[in-house]
């Protein structure tokens, strides 16, 4: 039986849920190339090393194990004529956070819109919470050479071509 090493590709059926044990996601299924290719939480890779098809993970995920602490510096407050006439709260663009180089563009969601202007939040959904990460390993298999070069898994629940 194959382990989950560096160059598998891992096969997790998943559930997500908050601090309190409220579903996030349920039932959901991933394959991520393991190996540091930052395709899965670093915690997560870590836990689930060694284990084969059938091994189960839970783990509680802090911030700054998952999406990262919430920053105020991601909130922006835009005139309304930047945007599309049609903007509405929920709509996500992209764009670079102040002070930031044009290499790092992050989503900004539009979380209200008064007075003619706009607020747009660049942090993660997630961002400032903790996290209970509950899987089973579906499959473990080896890599391909162009999966490797690339960076990700190819197929099913990973990229396709």
């Amino acid at each position: 039986m194959l382990l989950i090493a560096k160059d598998t590709v891992v096969t997790l059926n998943f559930d997500l849920a908050d601090s309190d044990g409220n579903p996030i996601e349920s039932n959901g299924t991933l394959a991520y190339l393991h190996g540091g290719y930052h395709g899965i939480f670093a915690k997560v890779e870590e836990g689930l090393a060694g284990k084969s098809m059938g091994g189960e993970l839970s783990i509680s995920l802090d911030p700054e194990d998952a999406f990262g602490d919430y920053d105020e510096n991601l909130i922006r407050l835009e005139p309304a004529s930047v945007f599309p006439p049609n903007v509405e709260v929920g709509m996500q663009f992209e764009g670079v956070p102040p002070g930031e180089n044009d290499d790092r563009w992050i989503v900004y969601t539009v979380t209200d819109i008064a007075d003619g202007q706009v607020v747009v939040d660049g942090n993660h959904p997630l961002a400032g919470e903790r996290l209970l990460f509950k899987c089973t390993v579906a499959d473990v298999r080896p890599a391909t050479a162009e999966e490797v070069s690339h960076g990700h898994p190819h197929g099913a629940h990973g990229v396709q071509h």
